[in-house]
């Protein structure tokens, strides 16, 4: 199993940027393919960029494709979002998930809030 802890999320304006972390327990973290996810309310949540175990591949929601870098640091257990040019749009709560391969998305964190104003 694995637990995550996801930070860095706040309030910034439209333009700015912010690096979310997610933080995972564990010495198993490099097995995992993981995810970030948001929902805003109202909405469904969203997968929002995803990187393979070993970080070689990674993809993203077209509506983030060009502003926002998923990577990983397996030896620190460690997935961030860095996301620039951030929109309003781009409020929601962010998730990140682990999962198996050939599993679904089976370990979540808590969320971190990302407000963008306009």
């Amino acid at each position: 199993q694995v637990q995550l802890v996801e930070s860095g999320g706040g309030l910034v304006q439209a333009g700015d940027s912010l690096r979310l972390s997610c933080a995972a327990s564990g010495r198993t973290f490099s097995r995992y393919i993981m995810g970030w996810f948001r929902q805003a309310p109202g909405k469904e949540r969203e997968v929002v960029a995803t990187i393979a175990r070993s970080g070689s591949s990674t993809s993203y929601a077209d509506s983030v494709k060009g502003r926002f870098t998923i990577s990983r640091e397996n030896a620190k257990n460690t997935v961030y979002l860095q996301m620039n040019s951030l929109k309003p749009d781009d409020t929601a709560v962010y998730y990140c998930a682990a999962r198996a391969l050939r599993e679904s998305y089976d370990y979540w964190g808590q969320g971190t809030q990302v407000t963008v104003s306009s």
